[in-house]
């Protein structure tokens, strides 16, 4: 560090220089090629996935996903001729759109889909476009010209929504920008109360700014490689904007002490490098690791997520380990110029509030562990209820045509309309068709089915395709059941008396499959990141215990924050306040990357908490005495940071987005919990009670472990370092 330190000092100019030239080109680049985003849910053995494969093969017109446009009249009923002759001509303007391969009119014969499709009460109806492409593959302005031409026919007590995948995908605004800028200003108090300083709070902005400009650029063409959500962009800039803070910010800090013991600005520089910069090379390392861990499930969907998050990362980590020596350098003394009366000035040592608050968890461990542990342990309490599985259009804004077509299908027709399943049936032989009735019969006859449509056979004479509309919505856990009772009884039943073998699909089942592929390879993902993890800091502190007590405190970090997950998000609590109005499932894949976030940030905190101990234990060898001062020395700078994460997440949950809200909240409480429950009080706590025992390391198992230091070797500060023979004059 202290080599790739004094180079970046006697560079400076080229650092800087360099890191300007790259956040351009990356930009300019990224604006050229723009941003293309999938959602790729393909799981191979799955049965959802053998229907679409069926539909694709054979039935190539319903391959394709499709919308629904549902329209609500009053006071005359949908049938009413002047009603219909409008809809009718705005169904047929629509089927001439671009990527529309054909449109179901409810005013259609029954045999051809339409005439159920009208509500009971007659003042509502709905038709479908069927697209040539899945939602995924649509360019957005084709499904804009079919949103546009549709709500065209509203208005004169016509009311026109519409609904599906398709149409959420197009629909969604990006807030991500006002988010960034709450997040910021929040940062930006934070760090003039932390440091007293204007110079000295810019410098953490301006790194982390610039690393994350031209992160989410290389995200933007990530894109064109990786099938990337829509709501990658903004994961990857909470992620990036509150790691590349803390990481600048801890930094600094170290910097300034160094000014303060009386180092020139060179050597300061070099210090904070050799200190602070390793803890922050180790935990930006493991953050990377553990989001680059999910590639071991296998699925798709997770890579791009993956990837943009630890490009984040990784950039503002170097960012950290470059630019920022290369600005401290020039800086100086000038840290500390437009001071902020009353904030920053550091107390003598054996005062202040840490000090005391060392002292007092010294004289009252038991206490400390104890209420801090039952606190986490309560909190994780509703993780036992979670319900995974994906949100419909009924947790959308109430301003957005998807949610307002969601409450007309919901009242005219029943919530399960919105989710319709679809039965792929293979045919014994070409032409077979005489099951087909039998298999529409005994899935009607399912509870919690209201309507099966008749079955549409493919030209070739050998697939057909069916309907099933569920009682209850795509989210509920009684549509769910539905999916498992078909699959397991229903269509083998059909199967063994009419050769006929159907799969169940649709966007309802794809979820459904999703959740459970996931569910089943949660606990080897945890396995592998947490063993990583453990081998890593055993590594690092030469300390079995260290490493134990670390992932059990993670553990319960992260239990505790998807506790108040559900609590929010499921059971409906404060649900309001986030803006939220309708519980819904947690999304399925939020545990495996949450788990891999917050297990890596954690990480963090452990690192720069546990290398401050570390150092003091080596250079008293008291152990007491060396949670003490480390706890003294960093709570501040821990404290402030994570209070940095936690706007910067919490920012993110104002949005619209439900899978950014579960983020941002998710996050928000995980290292709020981290750093003001574990790591102020529990974790000193256990070191304590442990007392030397904590650093025992057997002797066998430290000659077979790689050496790996946060802290610089004791001959660090010999080496000469080769610098500009020119100061910076303070």
């Amino acid at each position: 560090m202290r080599r790739l330190a004094a180079w970046c000092v006697r560079h400076r100019g080229i650092t800087v220089l360099g890191w300007i030239a790259i956040l351009v080109v990356s930009a300019l680049a990224a604006g050229a090629a723009g941003a293309t985003f999938k959602s790729n849910f393909d799981l191979p053995s799955s049965d959802s996935q053998r229907a679409l494969d069926l539909l694709k093969t054979r039935f190539p017109g319903q391959s394709g996903d499709n919308a629904t446009i549902v329209f609500h009249t009053t006071p005359a009923p949908v049938t009413q001729p002047a009603v219909r002759a409008r809809m009718q001509a705005m169904f047929a303007r629509v089927a001439t759109l671009p990527h529309v391969r054909g449109v179901v009119s409810p005013y259609a014969p029954a045999r051809a889909g339409g005439g159920a499709a009208i509500a009971p009460d007659g003042h509502t109806a709905f038709g479908t476009v069927q697209f040539d492409r899945r939602a995924i593959n649509l360019p957005k302005s084709a499904v804009l010209s079919v949103i546009d031409t549709a709500r065209g026919a509203g208005g004169d007590g016509i009311q026109v929504e519409l609904g599906g995948t398709t149409i959420q995908n197009a629909q969604r605004t990006d807030r991500q920008g006002a988010s960034e800028g709450i997040a910021l200003l929040a940062a930006i108090v934070i760090l003039l109360l932390t440091f007293g300083s204007v110079v000295a709070m810019g410098l953490p902005i301006i790194t982390a700014l610039v690393a994350l400009g031209t992160g989410l650029s290389l995200v933007t063409l990530a894109t064109h490689i990786f099938d990337t959500s829509n709501f990658t962009p903004a994961l990857a800039a909470m992620i990036g904007l509150g790691v590349g803070i803390d990481y600048a910010l801890f930094i600094a800090t170290r910097f300034r002490a160094g000014l303060r013991d009386g180092l020139d600005v060179d050597d300061a520089v070099l210090n904070a490098m050799d200190t602070s910069g390793r803890a922050v090379l180790f935990a930006g390392a493991t953050v990377v690791i553990a989001l680059l861990g999910m590639f071991a499930l296998g699925v798709s969907f997770l890579y791009g997520p993956a990837v943009a998050s630890s490009l984040a990362v990784l950039l503002t980590m170097t960012a950290s380990l470059t630019l920022l020596p290369a600005m401290l350098s020039k800086i100086g003394r000038r840290v500390d110029r437009w001071r902020v009366p009353g904030f920053g000035r550091q107390k003598p040592a054996g005062t202040g509030f840490w000090y005391r608050w060392s002292r007092l968890i010294q004289r009252r461990p038991w206490p400390a562990a104890i209420v801090s542990a039952a606190l986490l342990i309560v909190l994780a309490i509703p993780v036992f209820s979670i319900q995974l599985g994906s949100a419909d259009a009924g947790t959308d804004p109430s301003s957005t045509t998807t949610r307002r077509a969601y409450d007309l299908l919901a009242a005219g027709f029943g919530a399960g309309f919105y989710g319709p399943l679809q039965i792929v049936a293979e045919l014994p032989r070409q032409g077979a068709v005489a099951g087909l009735p039998a298999l529409r019969a005994a899935v009607a006859r399912q509870p919690g089915v209201v309507r099966v449509t008749p079955a549409r056979v493919n030209p070739a004479g050998n697939t057909a395709l069916l309907l099933a509309y569920p009682t209850t919505s795509p989210q509920s856990v009684k549509t769910k059941d539905l999916v498992d009772r078909l699959r397991t009884d229903t269509i083998p039943a059909i199967a063994r008396t009419t050769g006929i073998h159907a799969h169940v699909g649709g966007t309802t089942a794809i979820f459904e499959d999703f959740a459970a592929y996931l569910n089943s390879k949660l606990p080897l993902f945890i396995g592998i990141v947490v063993a990583l993890s453990a081998l890593l800091l055993m590594a690092v502190f030469r300390s079995v215990l260290v490493p134990l007590k670390a992932v059990a405190m993670n553990l319960l970090s992260i239990g505790a924050s998807f506790g108040v997950v559900v609590a929010i998000f499921q059971w409906g609590w404060l649900a309001g306040v986030i803006g939220v109005d309708r519980t819904a499932p947690i999304q399925a894949f939020l545990p495996v990357m949450v788990f891999a976030i917050v297990f890596g940030l954690s990480m963090d905190y452990e690192v720069f908490l546990m290398s401050r101990i570390h150092e003091e234990w080596v250079r008293r060898r008291n152990a007491s005495e060396a949670v003490a001062s480390g706890l003294a020395n960093t709570g501040r700078v821990i404290t402030a940071a994570a209070t940095i994460m936690v706007c910067v997440f919490a920012s993110f949950a104002l949005g619209d987005d439900l899978t950014v809200k579960l983020f941002g909240i998710g996050l928000a409480v995980a290292v709020f919990l981290d750093a003001f429950v574990i790591r102020t009080a529990l974790v000193p706590a256990i070191m304590y009670l442990l007392g030397e025992k904590a650093w025992w390391l057997p002797q066998w198992l430290d000659r077979v472990l790689p050496r790996v230091g946060v802290e610089p070797s004791p001959d660090a500060l010999a080496e000469p370092a080769e610098l500009p023979r020119e100061r910076v004059s303070a």
